[in-house]
């Protein structure tokens, strides 16, 4: 049974809509409104206070530390200054993705990663005989993810210690609220200017009541699941078992995925530390991908024709679809739509996959399917760039 997580007295009197459902254990509001629209648009065009406790999160500290993480994820860790944070997957010694995560450095010897699964055996395999410590801290940390154009100056009300107008991109910063110490990270899964907080569980509530004071102003609003899942599509962001599953987990050596065939290969640092997985990819990056990642546009005029066939206007807006669907070239498929939905911003419908690399050209023409009054129909759609959204206000 779902437990509550450190905020949950705060989301409980707010979820209007009582949709709710489980992740790593805990208890998630899907959405707090009876529709996810205002939470959606507070990420857009104000702040969101999204409760991301349920990820779980690993301290990593010792002598041997920088070694052992090196060793874990694909990014040169060597690069990786104190007070930064690097955002990778790691993998198995096929080269194959186990998870994805970030990784802070909060000190010399000392990391912390945040994950979407258990990875805590893992990890501690891949220190076994070095000099290092591997613990798990995921009920040790309540996290808030305070995302949108007015976060920063929001932070700026309600944190003390911490200059936001320098605190640069996957960085992070010590501070303090209503006497209380906090992390503050520039990290996010909507693709927005946006931040997340880490405290210990019990200062969580008055974190959340801080935030929410400083936020009434701005239009701060609790969002849920179901608005995050659609800005991270639109920011071209994989969520785990959904766009890819962990080779932990998989079934069949098809189901397993590179960080090459994931768009994750900017991530994997093959001039660098000899991490798990290494020799795989590098003779993967020699030879070539099967697969790679692709966004879609959808043909908007195409998809109006369809309904029309059934004297239907287009049903694609509202919650995000995680229901993989195949996508075609000349007849054949070629590969699969994992995550799809209608961008209220963009005012376009979008989906992310993966395809086979000799048809995954930038501006390609091909077709999806879709669903139109219980028939399986193929609609017109365009392989594009990802992020679909991208504001420069991200990276500012």
């Amino acid at each position: 049974m779902p437990i509550p997580t450190p905020f949950h007295s705060r989301t409980a009197v707010l979820c209007e809509s009582h949709d709710w459902r489980g992740w790593a254990g805990y208890l998630a509001a899907s959405v707090y409104e009876p529709s996810h629209e205002r939470e959606y648009y507070a990420i857009r065009n104000s702040a969101a206070l999204i409760d991301v406790s349920p990820l779980f999160k690993y301290k990593i500290t010792g002598p041997d530390a920088a070694r052992v993480v090196d060793r874990i994820i694909t990014r040169d860790v060597s690069k990786c200054r104190v007070g930064q944070v690097l955002y990778s997957p790691w993998c198995d010694e096929e080269g194959k993705v186990i998870d994805d995560g970030t990784i802070a450095r909060l000190d010399e010897n000392h990391f912390r990663i945040t994950a979407a699964d258990p990875n805590l055996r893992w990890f501690r395999d891949v220190g076994y005989g070095f000099d290092v410590q591997v613990q798990d801290v995921s009920a040790d940390l309540a996290a808030l993810s305070l995302q949108g154009p007015s976060s920063r100056a929001i932070l700026r009300e309600a944190v003390k210690g911490i200059d936001f107008d320098r605190l640069g991109y996957f960085r992070l910063a010590h501070g303090e609220m209503d006497n209380f110490p906090l992390t503050v990270t520039r990290t996010g899964f909507t693709g927005d200017l946006g931040y997340e907080l880490w405290v210990r569980p019990e200062f969580a509530e008055r974190l959340w009541d801080g935030l929410m004071a400083a936020g009434a102003r701005y239009g701060a609003l609790p969002a849920g699941m179901i608005a995050l899942d659609i800005a991270r599509i639109e920011a071209g962001l994989l969520l785990i078992e959904v766009d890819y599953i962990s080779s932990h987990f998989a079934v069949i050596e098809a189901q397993k995925s590179s960080p090459f065939e994931i768009g994750l290969g900017w991530a994997a640092a093959l001039d660098g530390a000899d991490f798990i997985g290494k020799k795989a990819l590098l003779a993967e990056q020699a030879r070539g991908s099967k697969w790679t990642f692709a966004g879609l546009h959808i043909d908007w005029v195409d998809l109006e024709r369809l309904y029309d066939l059934e004297d239907l206007p287009p049903q694609v807006a509202g919650r995000a679809s995680r229901t993989a669907v195949p996508i075609y070239k000349a007849g054949k498929q070629i590969g699969q739509a994992t995550s799809q939905t209608f961008s209220p911003i963009l005012k376009q419908y979008i989906a992310i996959g993966t395809v086979l690399n000799k048809y995954a050209q930038i501006g390609a023409q091909v077709e999806m399917e879709i669903t139109v009054e219980y028939s399986r129909e193929r609609v017109k759609a365009t392989i594009v760039k990802t992020p679909f959204y991208d504001p420069p206000h991200k990276r500012v």
